[in-house]
């Protein structure tokens, strides 16, 4: 059981994504189930969301609240990431029948996404400091929880008859429950019920397997937008190239900020390790389905970059 367990923890990545792809295509291929296709859409748009709190929710069960320190230099990261976005979305709000606009709007959803909650874990193989990741995750959420309603009611507001405020309220609505709740229920349950909390901490791995079935899940709707989009190939080359190179400038630009002042690891990983199962949903829920392709293109880029950085990690250590 325990080698069960230890195969899939390390192959987690791969498994997941292929069972997404797999089990989109074993469905709708059973004709049979054919009369479910909607019900399944809206069981997905539920669970997924559930699946995304929950997540967060085991993974701030271990955090201390005292090691949330804002650090100074965590303003210059959540810079980088509010300014492109935000000039991205005015090249859009702006120019709405701008060429290639899928590859701009894929390139929003890679540069706002908050950090994942796995690069906590990251850092420390890396003998970074932990900390600075942690308080950094709970900043992006809050700043995301907040950025991405106002920013993607203004890019949308128009198409759907909604005007700004309803716009913004529907978003955040769906947007900061699902990143910032967890937080407070959490700081909440380790105050209220301690006894409880404990045991919540004690099993946090669970986050871990809500995680793969998260992924699974939102490689199996990316799959369905791909499937089902009219993009052309360019636009598809231009989303995989444009997460390509979100990513390399995240990871860069976060080493550069953070080696400045003594982080180079945690500036890396705050700036360059994303929720990229968050990113699917926004995509798929916000934005046009076949961006939520930006989010699992992320997704192999940052593991490559993280798989790449712990081999060189261990060779360093002989591990």
């Amino acid at each position: 059981m325990n080698s069960i367990i230890r195969f899939v923890k390390n192959w987690a990545l791969p498994i997941s994504m292929v069972l997404g792809v797999v089990s989109y295509f074993v469905y709708v291929n059973i004709h049979a189930l054919d009369g479910t296709h909607q019900m399944m859409s809206d069981v997905i748009s539920i669970v997924q969301p559930m699946l995304i709190f929950m997540m967060l929710f085991f993974a701030f069960c271990k955090v201390e609240p005292r090691s949330l320190r804002p650090y100074g230099w965590q303003l210059k990261l959540i810079g980088i990431q509010t300014i492109t976005f935000i000039l991205l979305a005015l090249s859009v709000i702006y120019m709405p029948d701008i060429p290639g606009r899928v590859v701009i709007e894929s390139a929003m959803i890679c540069m706002i996404c908050p950090t994942a909650t796995a690069a906590s874990v990251v850092t420390t193989k890396l003998h970074g400091n932990t900390s600075c990741v942690v308080s950094y995750t709970c900043i992006i959420n809050l700043v995301a929880a907040l950025l991405i309603p106002a920013v993607v009611s203004l890019l949308h507001s128009g198409a759907n008859n909604l005007d700004f405020i309803t716009s913004f309220t529907i978003i955040i609505c769906r947007v900061f429950p699902l990143l910032i709740l967890p937080l407070f229920l959490a700081f909440a349950v380790r105050y209220i019920f301690p006894n409880f909390h404990r045991y919540l901490a004690s099993i946090s791995y669970v986050s871990f397997y809500l995680w793969t079935v998260s992924l699974a899940i939102s490689i199996a709707v990316a799959t369905k937008a791909f499937m089902h989009s009219h993009e052309t190939f360019l636009n598809y080359v231009g989303i995989a190239l444009v997460s390509l190179v979100a990513c390399a400038l995240q990871f860069y630009l976060g080493r550069v900020v953070g080696r400045h002042h003594g982080e180079p690891v945690a500036g890396a990983q705050s700036l360059g390790q994303k929720n990229t199962v968050f990113a699917i949903w926004m995509a798929y829920t916000f934005m046009n389905p076949v961006t939520a392709l930006a989010g699992g293109f992320y997704l192999v880029w940052h593991n490559i970059v993280n798989s790449w950085q712990l081999y060189r990690e261990r060779k360093k250590y002989n591990v």
